[in-house]
């Protein structure tokens, strides 16, 4: 299929006569003109292969047949460092040398050296294959919240599918919860963790698949244990789970599911450790003009019926779309609902 046209070596009797001065030349040209047809063929097709898509998930990525992964954008760096404006500073950390997965931690202004916080462990979007806490729209939201709700926060950088398929992502996760977790006794390798971070009020959050995550993990918590830390409440805002239809996408980038309703991971009801959850409370944020919003309401009527002691809140952003408080920070709609999540930490 790769060879565009036949290639036929010209006929020279001379070839086949002891080579003289000429016949040598004849040589040399025609042999000259076949490497020059095989590298014409040899890029023809390489460039018929690595253009072959297999896969097209918009806005997300295209996965070639070469095995190659294109992804439809890319998000600016925010530098590590002090803001001198709000006196908040960051820096990024390897939580495990092994696997590569890190975290960016950020803690509000210190006013005294026994200052404690709340910690808040926030999980970021982008369908399980994009994002990081690392780019200028997840550093500035974490900015704002510490702002409203003046806490510590550990944004972790999970590997992302499909270059890792999941179930990756959700054991990073985890992992980056026992690893702070194991911080508790002030004997961890993070000293902004040891000296500043109250475990005794711990928050989990995440937008859209992050969400997704921070309700498994809040889940493993409580089904399994997980000793230093409590859990007071999970923010969980504009969630992706599973709808009726088979998710392409999400069976594309896990090596185990089936796309379906069937799998815990896309449908909370169907996962027999739901009324576990390792929590006390549960904030459930959806968008009006959210495609992902009745999958939030679902989980929340879902959570309330579960058995689980805790409590349950719905909230709706009026006239709003998709991670819109990301997006158009600066929007009313915005202000409010991180007004909101500065609430649910202090427990208002």
């Amino acid at each position: 299929a790769y060879f565009h046209q036949p290639f036929q070596f010209p006929y020279d009797a001379t070839l086949f006569h002891p080579p003289s001065l000429s016949s040598s030349f004849s040589i040399s040209f025609y042999l000259s003109l076949l490497l020059c047809h095989l590298s014409r063929t040899l890029n023809f097709a390489m460039a018929s292969g690595t253009n072959e898509i297999a896969h097209d998930f918009p806005p997300f990525f295209k996965a070639y047949k070469d095995g190659r992964i294109e992804r439809y954008s890319s998000h600016d760096h925010a530098p590590a460092g002090l803001d001198p404006n709000t006196g908040i500073q960051c820096k990024d950390v390897v939580i495990s040398p092994e696997t590569g997965v890190s975290a960016r931690i950020f803690t509000p202004k210190i006013n005294r050296p026994d200052q404690k916080f709340p910690l808040l462990v926030h999980y970021h979007g982008g369908g399980f294959c994009i994002g990081s806490p690392f780019d200028t729209i997840t550093h500035k939201f974490i900015t704002s919240f510490i702002l409203q709700a003046n806490v510590i926060v550990v944004s972790v950088d999970y590997r992302l599918a499909p270059e890792h398929p999941l179930p990756i992502a959700y054991d990073d996760s985890w992992a980056a919860l026992q690893w702070i977790a194991a911080h508790s006794n002030t004997q961890g390798p993070e000293p902004w963790l040891n000296e500043y971070a109250d475990f005794g009020r711990v928050f989990l959050t995440g937008e859209s698949a992050g969400a997704n995550i921070s309700h498994h993990v809040a889940v493993r918590a409580g089904a399994a244990g997980l000793a230093g830390l409590k859990i007071i409440g999970v923010l969980i805002v504009h969630p992706f789970f599973g709808g009726k239809d088979r998710d392409d996408m999400y069976k594309f980038l896990s090596s185990t599911s089936s796309g379906c309703s069937d799998d815990p991971k896309l449908n909370p009801a169907v996962d027999p450790d739901l009324s576990k959850i390792g929590c006390a409370k549960v904030l459930v944020c959806v968008a009006e003009k959210d495609w992902l919003k009745d999958r939030g309401v679902t989980y929340s009527e879902t959570l309330r019926k579960s058995g689980w002691g805790g409590g349950v809140e719905l909230i709706e952003s009026k006239g709003e779309d998709h991670c819109f408080h990301l997006f158009n920070a600066e929007s009313e709609e915005a202000a409010q609902l991180m007004r909101k999540f500065g609430d649910f930490v202090a427990g208002k």
